[in-house]
């Protein structure tokens, strides 16, 4: 039987990722940060020498990518995920990694997958659909926090400049653009802590989920 889905939706650095965890821990859900399987894609390519640009090698390295596999303190070095940004644009790399993210959400007893287009393209049937955001200048400040504790030098200024770049590619895209569903319940975590989000979040979930339910 298929298990219980929760879909969250949003830009980078809106607080989803995070709660998504949280959720997943909670409820015994399975967890899968979709934008990890872009950029195990485009780091793939770069370790391999690829051009960006190369949709046939991309597709083809989406095709057989192991979720089991995805090393999350790797993945999110800056710039890969600049490289994701770019290679997500794809339409045969979405395609084969939609699909896998689909068996993936039919996990029992359920799962909690984050991304940009998981409530409108992979799950569109989730019971319960988020979509998380935040002003530009506060995930800015967020991202720029991660990225200095890592050590690395850029400035806040090019950090918001990128993100500001990353939300127009990702919005303008023909190919499952970050939008929310319809039926999205919308989370602004501008002035909210990952307790409140949760707590959000978890009175959404509990009003539609019952252990035993599917999706």
């Amino acid at each position: 039987m298929a298990g219980f889905t929760v879909a969250i939706d949003g830009p980078a650095a809106s607080g989803k990722g995070t709660l998504a965890r949280h959720i997943a821990e909670s409820y015994g859900f399975h967890h899968l940060d979709t934008g990890l399987t872009y950029r195990a894609v485009a780091r793939a390519l770069l370790d391999a020498g690829v051009p960006l640009d190369d949709e046939r090698q991309a597709a083809a390295i989406a095709s057989q990518l192991d979720f089991g596999g995805l090393d999350r303190a790797t993945l999110s070095a800056h710039g890969i995920g600049e490289a994701a940004s770019r290679v997500a644009v794809m339409p045969q790399v979405r395609a084969a990694l939609v699909k896998a993210q689909q068996r993936f959400a039919a996990r029992p007893p359920g799962t909690v997958l984050d991304g940009r287009d998981i409530g409108t393209v992979v799950c569109p049937q989730a019971p319960v659909k988020l979509f998380v955001t935040a002003t530009p200048e506060v995930r800015a400040r967020r991202r720029y926090d991660e990225i200095s504790a890592a050590g690395n030098g850029l400035s806040y200024d090019a950090v918001l400049a990128d993100l500001k770049k990353r939300d127009a590619r990702d919005s303008a895209r023909t190919d499952s653009p970050l939008r929310p569903a319809e039926d999205a319940h919308l989370l602004d975590t501008s002035e909210m802590d990952i307790e409140a989000a949760f707590r959000a979040a978890k009175r959404l979930i509990d009003a539609a989920y019952a252990p035993g339910a599917s999706s």
